[in-house]
């Protein structure tokens, strides 16, 4: 076997291991779900917790990389790991996994059994416990992995106990006692292993030691459970004391004839085995008597609560009893008396016998359960009140009461939430109902069904039944049904049954303004959303729109994901939208999108103007007073990582302001939250919101917020290293702004039209925009434009190494950023200067500059700036000698231009990278980063890094093949000249090396 999990983590088929932390924690998730694709964030949330950073993506790249590498070492394909859009899977054969070939012996074991050939079923079960090393994925702390862990040591025992059975009645009594005695020193709660005991004790003639088993049973149960022991143990030991023979087999209590009432367990029933076997754990092992199931309509509550009462109808044998109470349904909710009579009815209690008095029927009711040992199911409670007067005063009964509504005033209950199933235990759902094989074919598009199911049970059973009715249909139509459905909850239905059915009884339960609140928060796009978007949407103070959510949340209408965060199943939100799209609903919605998109631009402005550092920057958004302050000002503290939690919500966002008409909203939401998504590098968001606003700004003739959008525009595709497209933009807002005679505008746009330009190597052209831009602006007036000019200068100063000059621009910028107060431009002004100085030798200064601004700019969470810095500092440890601290300097560098998304910076990053790795003996990484950096850089254009990794790709190859380092240097030093560039020197000198 390749990969090892019963026991600690083990990879290669010996002893080997992986012992990076990350990676084993991704090693492991993949492992427990062999041969399915686990998502991504599944993956997040299993390394980080509550905590993932805004890295953690690429730093779980990093992760996988590392795995597959360690494979390759070990003699495994590298592809065993397979990526997906959605996240990763891990292909794994027949007899490569020793959890699966542990099922496969089991099944095999348990045939036999069934079989009669109980011999052969032991060797079978042996054989798949010698598998085990230990408790499931030792060592591995993440509890993602350990509560999966814990369902596999929780198989292990279950599976040693079916083996303990078999060879009891094979009569190996006196090999079963030491291995017994031990496991029932590890788990003192588990009756059955126990019983075991007890029974091979006695089978041994040792009937003393089998009656202290269960004396100290007895006492563990009474000291920490406050319970006795279960009847099958109780009857077991009332055999041994009157000296039966109870080693052959479990004991049996003698038993009346049950009333069995129940509705029929469903074959198929699939998923919540944890919650399941907790349940069942707390009212065998711990005694607790009443249970409270609730959730969302569909969820699977009173199919959980049947299975649970049939499964432990052992310890309640004298009546499981069933009865529906309407509390959501089109039928009026029973009354406790009307209820009464009919499990009365159940018991078999003649009609003529049950009370007419409502007093005294219950009180009978309570009498008939007094001396049984009892299961209840109360199924569809409409309140804690309704279920209340129902629960029997017998300490001998279970009741199990399920509701969508939270039964807060059952004090003596243990609450039981159901949330969807798991992606598994909805695929496994389908495959029920549908059919394995027809699932198994086609498993991506039975991935989507359920998907689109919302993993909720109901859904997908009724979703399946179309299916199985249906022979013909791939998985795929359904799937694509689903998908393209106008109302998807209508394919959700199969004859009388519906999802949105079973949502309107829900819907109808609660308060009107709960209900206005649930219609309006269907418009929301995001999958989370707090309460003050709530409240903006109701038109409510904070308080009030509090308790809507509060009923929201008790009625399973609406999920609590954390304190004041909320979301909506997405069936529901397409019921809710479906309810706000009825025609005289049209101005409600209205409403309530203008209302909801005015009040994230709201937050937005407002954050924006604190994270970039200049309020000039949003004059040009001329927005009135927000309508809720109140809420405006809560989230101002909150910073970037409002726009972090909310940045699909406000993509979304200024797609529905354009599809509305909400124009000027569109163009402006977009530019509030321009910052965060160019300093964070989220690239793809700020292309497809500036396309999006571009066309709604022209369409709605207003000329200077088409140039603003182009602006900005334009910034983004700088970052992506598309300049050519960065130049027409710009240079078409230069010429919008001359027209319209706005000159501040027009000497920013023509800094940026520079900054285009140097990027796309025309340093003239860059020049001559720096020039008419200086003699546009005016002072002190534009003193903060004028910083953002020198800025500019300084770096093409910098890179053609006119040092002098550049440092005489950088010294302007400083002054200019100071007298502006422009903390971000301070930032930048000593990173360059610190820069210049490092080139031109003032090793001691340049130091202590770029440790500077590189605090600047990570208190600004700047990342490209990060990664600009921590590159100069790398170069400066690799002139100093140190490639190892250079080496860790570029790798940090290189994940924050990733982290920024800018391609260029990957580029200098890499081409920095391999020249430490070279240092340090590396020469194969440090070629395949050139390489890699040659097809990055040609595709954008970029002449000088590809310069820079040709004359590394020259340096590494100079010892082994001088011929090809020379055709690399010469490419090198042409492109160098190309751009006049200083580092043509090193490059000359190389190649009079070379020969």
């Amino acid at each position: 076997m390749r990969f090892g999990i019963l026991g600690p983590l083990r990879v290669g088929g010996g002893e080997a291991t992986v012992t990076a932390g990350r990676d084993r924690i991704v090693l492991a998730m993949l492992l427990l779900r062999a041969g399915r694709v686990v998502p991504t964030e599944e993956l997040v949330d299993a390394i980080w917790e509550e905590r993932p950073p805004a890295t953690a993506r690429a730093q779980l790249q990093i992760c996988v990389s590392r795995l597959r590498h360690r494979f390759v070492v070990l003699g495994l394909p590298a592809d065993t790991i397979v990526t997906d859009p959605a996240g990763y899977g891990i292909r794994v054969g027949p007899d490569d996994l020793d959890a699966e070939v542990f099922a496969r012996i089991v099944e095999t074991a348990r045939t036999a059994v069934g079989a009669g050939r109980a011999a052969e079923a032991r060797e079978h079960y042996r054989a798949a416990l010698a598998l085990w090393r230990g408790p499931a994925l030792a060592g591995i702390p993440a509890r993602s992995v350990r509560r999966r862990a814990q369902t596999l040591d929780e198989q292990r025992l279950a599976i040693l106990e079916e083996c303990v059975d078999v060879e009891l009645r094979l009569r190996r009594a006196a090999d079963l006692v030491d291995e017994l005695a031990e496991n029932v020193e590890r788990h003192p709660l588990r009756e059955r292993l126990r019983g075991q005991l007890m029974q091979a004790l006695s089978a041994l003639g040792r009937q003393a030691d089998a009656l202290a088993v269960y004396r100290e049973g007895r006492r563990i149960y009474a000291e920490e459970l406050g319970i006795e022991p279960g009847s099958a143990l109780q009857t077991l030991h009332q055999r041994l004391l009157a000296g039966d023979d109870a080693g052959n087999g479990p004991a049996v209590a003698p038993r009346a004839v049950p009333v069995r009432a129940l509705p029929r367990a469903i074959s198929d029933f699939t998923g919540r085995q944890q919650t399941m076997a907790r349940l069942v754990k707390e009212i065998v092992a711990e005694g607790a008597r009443l249970h409270l199931i609730d959730g969302m309509a569909g969820s699977g509550k009173t199919t959980l609560a049947v299975q649970v009462a049939t499964a432990v109808r052992e310890q309640f044998p004298d009546a499981q009893l069933f009865i529906d109470l309407h509390g959501y349904s089109e039928r009026t909710p029973l009354t406790a008396a009307a209820a009464a009579g009919t499990l009365l009815r159940q018991l078999g209690v003649p009609p003529e016998r049950v009370p007419v008095d409502p007093e005294d029927r219950l009180a009978m009711w309570r009498s008939e359960l007094a001396d049984r040992r009892a299961a209840v199911v109360l199924d569809n409670a409409a309140s804690a009140r309704q279920a209340a007067a129902l629960l029997p005063s017998g300490p001998d009964n279970l009741v199990l009461v399920t509701s969508r509504r939270r039964l807060v005033g059952l004090d003596d209950g243990r609450p039981h939430s159901l949330s969807v199933l798991d992606p598994d235990e909805a695929l496994e759902l389908l495959g029920r109902v549908v059919g394995a094989d027809r699932i198994g074919a086609e498993p991506a598009a039975a991935d989507e069904v359920v998907r689109r199911c919302g993993y909720l049970p109901l859904a997908i059973r009724l979703a399946g039944a179309r299916l199985a009715h249906r022979p013909l249909w791939r998985v795929a139509d359904l799937a694509q049904r689903l998908t393209e459905a106008q109302d998807p909850l209508a394919e959700l239905a199969a004859g009388e049954r519906s999802v949105g059915h079973a949502f309107a009884l829900s819907y109808a339960q609660v308060s009107a303004s709960a209900r206005r609140l649930f219609r309006l928060l269907g418009l929301h796009p995001g999958v989370r959303f707090d309460n003050r978007v709530a409240a903006a949407l109701i038109e409510l103070p904070l308080p009030e729109t509090q308790d809507l959510l509060d009923e929201l949340v008790d009625a399973h209408l609406a999920e609590e994901v954390e304190p004041g965060r909320y979301r909506l199943h997405d069936l529901l939100r397409e019921y809710a939208r479906r309810l706000l799209a009825e025609s005289e609903r049209a101005e409600e919605r209205r409403d309530g999108v203008d209302r909801l998109i005015e009040y994230h631009l709201q937050v937005a402005a407002a954050l924006a103007i604190l994270a970039e550092a200049k309020p000039s920057g949003m004059a040009n958004v001329a927005l009135p007073p927000p309508r809720r302050p109140d809420l405006v000002v809560t989230q101002e503290q909150r910073g970037l990582s409002w726009f972090d939690e909310n940045r699909a919500t406000l993509t979304a966002l200024v797609r529905l302001a354009e599809s509305e008409g909400l124009l000027d909203h569109c163009w402006q939401l977009t530019r509030a939250f321009w910052w965060s998504n160019f300093v964070g590098g989220h690239l793809d968001e700020l292309v497809e919101t500036h396309d999006v606003a571009l066309r709604a700004a022209t369409v709605s003739g207003n000329d200077e917020a088409v140039a603003i959008t182009m602006n900005y525009l334009a910034s983004a595709k700088f970052r992506l290293g598309r300049y050519a497209e960065s130049v027409r933009l710009m240079e078409a807002v230069v010429d919008r702004y001359r027209r319209l005679g706005l000159r501040q505008e027009r000497v920013q746009a023509l800094g940026n039209l520079a900054a285009a330009c140097f990027g796309g190597d025309e340093y003239e052209r860059c020049l001559e925009c720096l020039d008419e831009a200086h003699r546009t602006a005016r002072y002190p007036e534009d003193a903060g434009l004028m910083a953002t000019l020198f800025n500019m200068l300084s770096i093409v100063l910098l890179f053609r190494g006119r040092y002098d000059l550049a440092l005489r621009a950088a010294r302007q910028h400083v002054l200019l950023a100071r007298e502006g107060g422009e903390f971000r431009h301070t930032g930048n002004a000593i990173g360059h200067l610190g820069m210049i100085r490092h080139r031109m030798g003032d090793l001691g200064p340049a130091r202590r500059l770029l440790r500077a601004a590189l605090r600047v700019k990570r208190s600004s969470a700047n990342r490209f700036g990060e990664g600009e810095i921590l590159n100069e500092i790398g170069l400066m440890e690799q002139e100093a000698g140190r490639p190892a601290e250079a080496e860790a300097r570029h790798r940090a560098a290189l994940l924050a231009m990733t982290d920024a998304g800018d391609r260029v910076g990957q580029c200098a990053s890499r081409n920095l990278l391999a020249r430490a790795l070279r240092a340090l003996g590396d020469v194969d990484t440090a070629l395949d980063l050139h390489r890699r950096v040659m097809t990055d850089a040609t595709r954008l254009g970029l002449r000088y890094e590809q310069g820079r990794a040709l004359d590394g790709l020259a340096r590494c190859l100079r010892d082994t093949d001088p011929a090809q380092a020379r055709r690399y240097a010469t490419r090198a030093l042409a492109l160098f000249r190309q751009v006049e560039s200083p580092d043509r020197r090193a490059t000359e000198e190389l190649l009079a090396e070379l020969g």
